[in-house]
């Protein structure tokens, strides 16, 4: 039997700072969830979130310091938490890792995401693409 649980992350690719929750499913529902703890988590912020397409991304997005960018769909290579959820699959101890239980996975899955977490300077490295600063510092981008 397979059993599934969803790690949902958001980083600033300027400071490192970044909030996560591990929630039993990917839906509009668990979405809401995580939006509305980044808010209150962030409430002195305005927060734009860049999501691809997923339809449980799709929802509408209500919340007054968090504004959506949708990502083209089927182009993870320009969202920058994918290079995070890659590295965590690389570097966490999930390469090459059968677990036991879903109870492992998500201890694993905890103490990976923490250590990452920790790291600003990592996060940074990770999401700070030049596009992504450039509109953060307000810079033009010549394309």
């Amino acid at each position: 039997m397979r059993e599934y649980t969803y790690l949902y992350g958001a980083f600033c690719p300027e400071t490192g700072d970044s909030f996560s929750l591990i929630l039993p499913y990917a839906n509009g529902e668990c979405m809401k969830i995580f939006l509305d703890m980044m808010s209150v988590n962030f409430s002195n912020y305005r927060m734009i979130v860049a999501m691809d397409n997923a339809s449980w991304h799709s929802n509408k997005i209500d919340i007054e310091n968090i504004v959506p960018l949708f990502q083209p769909s089927h182009s993870p290579e320009v969202n920058p938490a994918e290079h995070v959820w890659k590295y965590v699959r690389e570097n966490g101890g999930f390469k090459n890792h059968t677990f036991k239980t879903l109870y492992d996975v998500e201890h694993n899955l905890c103490v990976a995401v923490t250590k990452l977490l920790d790291d600003k300077e990592k996060i940074k490295s990770l999401t700070g693409f030049r596009w992504v600063l450039n509109a953060i510092s307000g810079d033009m981008i010549a394309v």
